[in-house]
């Protein structure tokens, strides 16, 4: 239940408040280069504390890997990986250890497990995202042998939403900004739309757009492990995501079949498609076009105001956190969306060459 992936397999392990999260990388092939200061220049744009619009608390998420690289390169062998936490204010969480939080899983995990970790929520903290992003990290770099990048930004924070397609926008400028949005005028709204929360000590949702260019037509499995069940299985399983959609997704409804049909067309590479409102994905198998989604986030479940709840044994109760919390998820969870992407096409792409054996 801690393992994601087939072939190219990531096992996470650790606690928000624990010494360390880490994990081990399964079936990575031998002799890939590996760049650490890429996994962890994504560790960096995943870390707390990195702008005002982002929780307080200070963790340098230094990677540290303990096997399966050798002189630079992957030996084929399971790649094990810590990051230590060094910033954790446990007691900031004193208070609710009897308590329940509106929308948090402390009621559900004292259901399945009877009992629970309540500084920061142990195992079903975000923290926990740090082992996804090194592994993803590294899928990437594997990926980029082939030619096939994943690119995420933040489209829409509550109400505030980009006009523009992914096509219309420069996404090397989703970097440039701290809520990474690739529109510097929508994304200067989009941050005094968080900063709004925060004064109001709440919290605002909104959706992240992914895309990956360059995957080739035949990747995907035709009923259990369709590609686009695999992301949407990827996203969904993202912490505070509440909502997937890749391609057309729900806009499509709006359409006629002969408007939403993307027409077959020779071209110079072979065939492709004159729209792509599949969103580069057919019967669950790519067709060659760019992959685009879109995952829907709700606003964080942590408000730093009073709540009504009940404790441990039924009795109505008033929870007030404490602690150090984003006002907003999005602008850290852009690594996350790309990360969990390229963990699932890693895996299409070993088990596309499993299949022509």
């Amino acid at each position: 239940m801690n393992s994601f992936g087939q072939i190219f397999r990531l096992t996470s392990y650790g606690e928000s408040h624990g010494a360390a999260i880490g994990g081990v990388i399964d079936g990575c092939p031998a002799g890939l280069s590996v760049d650490v200061s890429a996994i962890q220049a994504d560790l960096d744009r995943r870390k707390p504390g990195q702008s005002h619009i982002t929780t307080s608390r200070q963790e340098s998420d230094q990677v540290e890997f303990l096997s399966g690289i050798f002189n630079g390169f992957t030996t084929g062998t399971p790649i094990g990986f810590l990051v230590r936490n060094k910033d954790q204010h446990s007691g900031d969480y004193s208070n609710i250890k009897e308590l329940y939080r509106p929308s948090h899983a402390d009621f559900t995990y004292d259901q399945k497990y009877g009992f629970r970790d309540y500084r920061g929520g142990g195992r079903s903290s975000a923290r926990e995202t740090v082992a996804r992003v090194v592994a993803g990290s590294l899928a990437k770099q594997l990926l980029a042998q082939s030619g096939i990048k994943i690119a995420a930004f933040v489209s829409r924070v509550g109400e505030v939403a980009l006009s523009k397609t992914y096509q219309e926008l420069d996404l090397t400028l989703t970097e440039s900004n701290i809520v990474r949005c690739p529109d510097p005028e929508t994304a200067a709204r989009m941050i005094e739309r968080i900063e709004e929360a925060g004064r109001n000590h709440d919290t605002v949702g909104g959706i992240i757009t992914g895309v990956a260019t360059g995957v080739p037509a035949g990747w995907g499995e035709p009923v259990f492990n369709k590609l686009h069940a695999d992301l949407g299985f990827a996203m969904l399983g993202i912490n505070a995501v509440k909502g997937f959609e890749y391609g057309s997704g729900f806009e499509g409804t709006k359409l006629s079949g002969s408007q939403h049909n993307d027409i077959f067309v020779p071209s110079e590479k072979g065939i492709k498609t004159v729209t792509n409102h599949s969103g580069g994905v057919q019967g669950g198998i790519s067709n060659g076009a760019d992959i685009y989604w879109k995952v829907a986030f709700k606003p964080i479940a942590t408000l730093l105001k009073e709540q009504n709840t009940v404790d441990v044994h039924g009795n109505e109760a008033i929870v007030n956190v404490q602690g150090r919390h984003d006002p907003c998820v999005l602008p850290r969870a852009v690594p996350i969306v790309e990360a969990m992407a390229a963990l699932v096409l890693a895996d299409h792409f070993l088990l596309s060459r499993v299949s022509k054996l």
